[in-house]
């Protein structure tokens, strides 16, 4: 079954799909994305995907032309249309083609592009019993990466480090010691039975995955701290993990090449990661 991409109104083949050169995308990153799960041909978290938007493309006063139920239904149309049951879906909206220019284009309308493309979430199993590792490096992200633009290139840098060294994730550390979050997860430690994040500010994208760990933790009798916490801390807890809508919950066993607790998967994390799948399975049926 040939890929499709929705740009547009349009359903086509992917190696057809195109935006015009001025796209303000292309030109500025003047664009927000989201990145969707799919499970069993479902969307996870799919409401709380759309909210996010919502509130990105507000924030940059970019006017979205289609309600919350027409996205849903062409992303399902798409979604069916491609024929993966296990996948992600990539929504990005830009504020459309103009004369390239700084300034906000008067008459230019937001462009809508999708794409789903086949993920093996089995995947993650063996990477949850081994762990993975990361490496730290400093933040120079610009200071609102709460807004889930596509200003990407210091997290592409980021992320590219850490495969070089091996590391599954690179954590942004600010000049305080402070550890931010991943080049795209969100970034987590445990100390003694406490389950720590760093709380919601211009700092760190508001993650999906963040969000509903934090509800089912919490729900499971689990104390859950939303502070900033130092990559001292970090080093001398006793788990550490990381969450995305394609993780979704990795335990992580090495920072900058030193053993997190045991260096190995702690029963946090294990705990955790069987709520996330729990979640998981309520919503989509999905098993694994």
């Amino acid at each position: 079954m040939p890929q499709l991409a929705y740009v547009d109104g349009r359903i086509v083949p992917l190696s057809h799909a195109s935006v015009s050169v001025e796209d303000r995308g292309l030109q500025f990153a003047d664009s927000l994305y989201e990145v969707c799960s799919i499970f069993n041909g479902q969307l996870l978290d799919w409401p709380l995907h759309i909210a996010r938007l919502r509130r990105g493309l507000a924030a940059l006063f970019i006017d979205f032309p289609m309600s919350d139920a027409a996205l849903g239904l062409v992303a399902r149309r798409l979604i069916a249309a491609n024929g993966h049951h296990e996948a992600i879906l990539y929504i990005q909206v830009t504020r459309g083609h103009a004369k390239r220019d700084h300034p906000f284009p008067k008459a230019a309308r937001a462009t809508l592009i999708m794409t789903v493309r086949r993920f093996d979430f089995a995947q993650r199993r063996g990477q949850q019993q081994t762990g993975i590792s990361v490496i730290t490096l400093p933040d120079l992200r610009w200071r609102r990466v709460d807004l889930k633009t596509t200003g990407l290139l210091p997290n592409v840098l980021a992320k590219q480090d850490a495969r070089a060294e091996g590391a599954f994730e690179a954590w942004f550390v600010s000049e305080a010691g402070i550890v931010h979050e991943g080049s795209s997860t969100n970034a987590w430690i445990v100390k003694n039975g406490t389950i720590i994040t760093h709380p919601l500010s211009e700092h760190i994208l508001p993650g999906i995955a963040r969000h509903s760990l934090i509800a089912l933790a919490r729900a499971d009798g689990l104390t859950v701290e939303e502070r900033p916490f130092s990559l001292a801390e970090a080093l001398e807890a006793d788990e550490a993990l990381l969450t995305s809508t394609t993780a979704p919950l990795l335990p992580v066993v090495r920072i900058d090449g030193h053993p997190v607790g045991s260096g190995t998967p702690g029963p946090v994390a294990d705990r955790l990661a069987k709520l996330v799948s729990g979640e998981i399975a309520r919503q989509t049926g999905w098993h694994g």
